[in-house]
């Protein structure tokens, strides 16, 4: 029997329930969604999968990708609700390509883990599969594991075996209309030109399940556990000197009240000061001092800063007091004359896992 999965937490539950109604079936898993965004997300939850598979010893197989083919299946109907007409289409999509993969094995009979989700229609997903099982001469089963407590034992299995709890479906359509009901920042859809790895993005989640994976197979204990604290994301910023933009970095945490500011520098060595907007401007000899550091540009520390962390820390060296908010930019070498300013940011209240 073919298992089309969609995440761990589902697939989970799942295949065990599966297994025990069906057991003479050989199960093989079939990750095939390309309707998770972004790819971080997608390479996180392939990993939780792999990792349940691998408890539960059932075959994995991942299939493409393929963001461009999906993106075009639901063109138009980007505003659909949840349970919609872009979820029946994306079930279409995903279920298609799992009854052709069940063919191309031998397989009679698939299903899929979706079955088991909360937050999906059982009737939606039961008619998709019913209509592609009849077009490709398959059996489509449909098992109901939500009912009689079923939800609840999914919860309980995913907590003690400290799978990865996703809060979003996957579609960045359905993860955009989320967060603005939520009245959040979608900022699993934001990443720094840098490629440096903001607290709480999927890459940090990503590291931290990979580290995981790294630690059970050295048979070491280990504990995830959530805290709460305040992150900050860099929408937008850069220095306007002499009406040509230039080089310059932006510290973490750093803010300005209105997104923009316009003035000129008083410098004190390598450490210069706005004349408002309590804006601080620091050297990149200034800055590899503190961090011990040899970058030879301010742009080549754009594209490959040190860890968020370092910088952080970086930032304390400068302003001693630890609830600080001002701006910090780095630029190249000591510049006078008139700047102006872009610092749109955004601060917030948040809660990561910690591995330790």
């Amino acid at each position: 029997m073919l298992v089309h999965i969609c995440c761990a937490v589902d697939s989970h539950y799942f295949l065990q329930k599966l297994r025990s109604q069906f057991p003479d079936e050989r199960l093989i898993g079939f990750f095939y969604d390309p309707n998770i965004h972004p790819y971080s997300e997608y390479q996180l939850r392939l990993l939780d999968v792999k990792r349940s598979c691998k408890m539960l010893d059932i075959e994995l197989i991942e299939g493409e990708y393929d963001t461009a083919g999906w993106l075009e299946a639901v063109r138009g109907l980007e505003n659909e609700p949840e349970k919609g007409a872009r979820c029946s289409v994306c079930f279409d999509n995903r279920f298609e390509i799992t009854a052709k993969k069940a063919n191309e094995l031998g397989e009679k009979i698939f299903t899929s883990t979706l079955l088991t989700s909360p937050k999906k229609s059982l009737t939606q997903l039961k008619n998709s599969g019913d209509a592609l099982a009849k077009l490709f001469e398959l059996e489509f089963i449909a098992p109901d594991y939500r009912s009689k407590q079923g939800t609840q034992e999914q919860n309980i299995l995913a907590k003690q075996d400290k799978l990865y709890r996703q809060d979003y479906c996957g579609c960045l359509f359905g993860l955009t209309k989320q967060r603005e009901y939520q009245d959040k920042l979608t900022d699993e859809l934001l990443s720094p030109i840098s490629k440096q790895v903001q607290p709480e993005s999927i890459e940090d989640r990503l590291q931290i399940y990979e580290k995981r994976w790294e630690l059970e197979e050295q048979n070491k204990t280990y504990t995830i556990r959530k805290e709460r604290f305040l992150n900050w994301r860099l929408l937008r910023g850069y220095v306007t000197h002499a009406n040509k933009v230039i080089p310059s970095h932006f510290l973490p945490y750093s803010t300005l009240k209105k997104g923009y500011s316009r003035g000129k520098i008083t410098w004190n060595g390598d450490k210069g000061y706005f004349d408002r907007d309590e804006i601080i401007f620091i050297t990149l000899g200034y800055y590899n001092s503190l961090a011990g550091t040899n970058y030879e540009s301010v742009q080549k520390l754009v594209f490959d800063p040190p860890s968020f962390d370092d910088e952080v820390r970086l930032r304390q060296n400068i302003i001693l007091n630890l609830y600080n908010l001002n701006t910090i930019i780095i630029i190249d070498s000591i510049l006078n004359g008139k700047f102006e300013i872009v610092c749109d940011s955004k601060i917030y209240q948040d809660t990561k896992e910690i591995l330790c």
